[in-house]
Protein backbone atom coordinates (compact mmCIF):
# COMPACT_ATOMS: atom_id res chain seq x y z
CA UNK A 1 0.00 0.00 0.00
CA UNK A 2 1.86 3.69 -1.13
CA UNK A 3 1.08 5.69 1.75
CA UNK A 4 1.51 9.86 1.29
CA UNK A 5 1.86 11.74 4.67
CA UNK A 6 1.13 15.47 3.95
CA UNK A 7 2.83 17.40 6.69
CA UNK A 8 1.59 20.61 7.64
CA UNK A 9 3.52 22.52 10.18
CA UNK A 10 4.22 26.14 9.92
CA UNK A 11 7.35 25.95 11.40
CA UNK A 12 8.80 22.54 11.21
CA UNK A 13 12.66 23.76 12.44
CA UNK A 14 10.88 24.76 16.17
CA UNK A 15 8.79 21.36 15.89
CA UNK A 16 10.22 18.12 18.10
CA UNK A 17 7.27 15.75 17.34
CA UNK A 18 6.62 16.08 14.04
CA UNK A 19 10.22 16.51 12.95
CA UNK A 20 10.58 13.39 14.61
CA UNK A 21 8.11 12.07 13.08
CA UNK A 22 8.94 13.05 9.47
CA UNK A 23 12.67 11.82 9.69
CA UNK A 24 11.55 8.52 10.84
CA UNK A 25 8.85 7.81 8.28
CA UNK A 26 11.52 7.45 5.39
CA UNK A 27 13.18 4.17 7.19
CA UNK A 28 10.21 1.88 6.70
CA UNK A 29 9.01 1.51 3.31
CA UNK A 30 6.70 2.66 1.06
CA UNK A 31 6.08 6.60 2.30
CA UNK A 32 5.82 9.42 0.59
CA UNK A 33 6.17 12.25 2.79
CA UNK A 34 4.73 15.75 1.47
CA UNK A 35 5.49 19.15 3.79
CA UNK A 36 3.14 21.76 2.38
CA UNK A 37 5.05 24.32 4.39
CA UNK A 38 8.02 23.55 2.62
CA UNK A 39 6.51 23.39 -1.05
CA UNK A 40 4.16 26.21 -0.55
CA UNK A 41 6.10 28.91 1.84
CA UNK A 42 3.69 31.36 -0.37
CA UNK A 43 0.85 28.99 0.09
CA UNK A 44 0.03 29.15 -3.11
CA UNK A 45 -0.99 25.24 -3.93
CA UNK A 46 -0.87 23.56 -6.81
CA UNK A 47 -3.84 21.90 -7.04
CA UNK A 48 -2.93 19.60 -10.51
CA UNK A 49 0.32 18.53 -8.53
CA UNK A 50 -1.36 17.97 -5.24
CA UNK A 51 -4.08 15.89 -7.18
CA UNK A 52 -1.63 13.71 -9.34
CA UNK A 53 0.05 12.97 -5.62
CA UNK A 54 -3.55 12.10 -4.24
CA UNK A 55 -4.12 9.48 -6.93
CA UNK A 56 -0.83 8.67 -6.64
CA UNK A 57 -1.22 6.79 -3.17
CA UNK A 58 -3.68 4.96 -1.38
CA UNK A 59 -3.44 5.55 2.16
CA UNK A 60 -3.28 9.74 3.11
CA UNK A 61 -2.16 10.48 6.38
CA UNK A 62 -2.70 14.43 7.08
CA UNK A 63 0.33 14.88 9.88
CA UNK A 64 0.00 18.66 11.90
CA UNK A 65 -0.30 20.06 15.34
CA UNK A 66 -3.38 20.81 16.56
CA UNK A 67 -3.75 24.40 16.41
CA UNK A 68 -6.82 25.87 18.54
CA UNK A 69 -9.01 22.44 18.10
CA UNK A 70 -8.54 22.72 14.12
CA UNK A 71 -5.54 22.42 11.49
CA UNK A 72 -3.40 24.81 10.50
CA UNK A 73 -4.64 27.39 8.05
CA UNK A 74 -2.28 25.93 4.96
CA UNK A 75 -4.34 21.95 4.99
CA UNK A 76 -7.82 24.03 5.63
CA UNK A 77 -6.41 25.62 2.24
CA UNK A 78 -5.70 22.38 1.11
CA UNK A 79 -9.19 20.47 1.30
CA UNK A 80 -10.62 23.77 0.29
CA UNK A 81 -8.55 23.69 -3.17
CA UNK A 82 -7.75 20.44 -4.11
CA UNK A 83 -10.60 18.69 -3.60
CA UNK A 84 -12.42 20.03 -5.81
CA UNK A 85 -16.49 19.15 -7.59
CA UNK A 86 -15.63 16.71 -10.73
CA UNK A 87 -12.46 14.90 -9.23
CA UNK A 88 -13.23 14.25 -5.75
CA UNK A 89 -17.49 14.42 -5.44
CA UNK A 90 -19.75 14.91 -7.63
CA UNK A 91 -21.20 12.78 -10.95
CA UNK A 92 -18.11 12.59 -12.76
CA UNK A 93 -15.79 13.13 -8.88
CA UNK A 94 -14.59 9.75 -8.17
CA UNK A 95 -10.57 10.23 -7.64
CA UNK A 96 -10.69 9.83 -4.06
CA UNK A 97 -13.35 7.29 -3.22
CA UNK A 98 -11.66 4.27 -2.12
CA UNK A 99 -9.07 5.95 -0.66
CA UNK A 100 -7.33 5.62 3.48
CA UNK A 101 -7.74 8.65 4.71
CA UNK A 102 -6.25 9.60 8.24
CA UNK A 103 -4.53 11.92 11.01
CA UNK A 104 -1.92 11.67 13.24
CA UNK A 105 -1.74 14.65 15.93
CA UNK A 106 0.37 16.34 18.35
CA UNK A 107 -1.50 18.23 21.16
CA UNK A 108 -0.12 20.16 23.71
CA UNK A 109 -2.84 19.25 26.03
CA UNK A 110 -3.23 16.28 27.70
CA UNK A 111 -5.47 12.99 27.41
CA UNK A 112 -7.05 14.31 30.05
CA UNK A 113 -7.82 17.70 29.30
CA UNK A 114 -9.28 16.46 25.93
CA UNK A 115 -12.51 14.84 27.34
CA UNK A 116 -15.45 15.95 27.90
CA UNK A 117 -15.06 16.93 31.89
CA UNK A 118 -11.30 17.98 30.82
CA UNK A 119 -10.23 21.67 30.31
CA UNK A 120 -11.15 21.14 26.20
CA UNK A 121 -14.03 19.67 27.16
CA UNK A 122 -14.48 17.86 23.84
CA UNK A 123 -12.55 14.43 22.71
CA UNK A 124 -10.39 14.12 20.17
CA UNK A 125 -12.43 12.01 18.47
CA UNK A 126 -15.26 14.96 17.91
CA UNK A 127 -12.20 17.44 17.48
CA UNK A 128 -11.15 15.90 14.36
CA UNK A 129 -14.76 14.74 13.12
CA UNK A 130 -14.36 17.80 10.47
CA UNK A 131 -11.94 15.72 8.88
CA UNK A 132 -13.78 12.51 8.90
CA UNK A 133 -16.96 14.10 7.14
CA UNK A 134 -14.37 15.29 4.37
CA UNK A 135 -13.13 11.73 4.10
CA UNK A 136 -16.93 10.49 4.25
CA UNK A 137 -18.13 12.84 1.39
CA UNK A 138 -15.25 12.37 -0.84
CA UNK A 139 -15.85 8.67 -0.94
CA UNK A 140 -12.79 7.63 1.10
CA UNK A 141 -12.23 5.27 4.36
CA UNK A 142 -11.48 7.01 7.85
CA UNK A 143 -8.75 5.69 9.82
CA UNK A 144 -8.50 6.06 13.68
CA UNK A 145 -6.44 9.06 14.30
CA UNK A 146 -3.05 8.73 16.02
CA UNK A 147 -2.50 11.39 18.83
CA UNK A 148 0.54 12.13 20.72
CA UNK A 149 -0.80 14.70 23.79
CA UNK A 150 0.91 16.49 26.05
CA UNK A 151 3.86 17.37 24.02
CA UNK A 152 5.06 20.51 26.80
CA UNK A 153 5.74 17.44 29.00
CA UNK A 154 7.83 15.06 26.53
CA UNK A 155 11.05 13.74 27.31
CA UNK A 156 13.37 11.77 24.91
CA UNK A 157 11.79 7.80 25.50
CA UNK A 158 8.55 8.74 24.91
CA UNK A 159 9.51 10.80 21.35
CA UNK A 160 11.30 7.48 20.76
CA UNK A 161 8.25 5.30 21.97
CA UNK A 162 5.94 7.62 19.62
CA UNK A 163 8.02 7.41 16.62
CA UNK A 164 7.47 3.44 16.32
CA UNK A 165 3.95 3.54 17.67
CA UNK A 166 3.71 6.08 14.76
CA UNK A 167 4.90 3.30 11.87
CA UNK A 168 3.61 0.42 13.86
CA UNK A 169 -0.09 2.91 13.64
CA UNK A 170 0.58 3.91 9.90
CA UNK A 171 1.35 0.09 8.59
CA UNK A 172 -1.73 -1.67 10.55
CA UNK A 173 -4.06 0.84 11.01
CA UNK A 174 -8.07 -0.44 9.66
CA UNK A 175 -10.58 1.97 8.63
CA UNK A 176 -13.03 2.98 11.17
CA UNK A 177 -16.31 0.43 9.79
CA UNK A 178 -19.64 2.77 10.86
CA UNK A 179 -22.82 0.60 10.95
Amino acid sequence: MKTLVIVTHPNMEASRVNKAWVEELPKHGDVTIHELYKVYPDENIDVSKEQQLVEAHDRIIFQFPLFWYSTPALLKKWFDTVLQYGWAYGPEGAKTAGKEIGVAVSTYGSEESYQPTGSNRFTLQEILRPIEAIAHFISASYLPHFTLNDISNLNDQRLAQSKVDYIQHIKNVKPVVIG
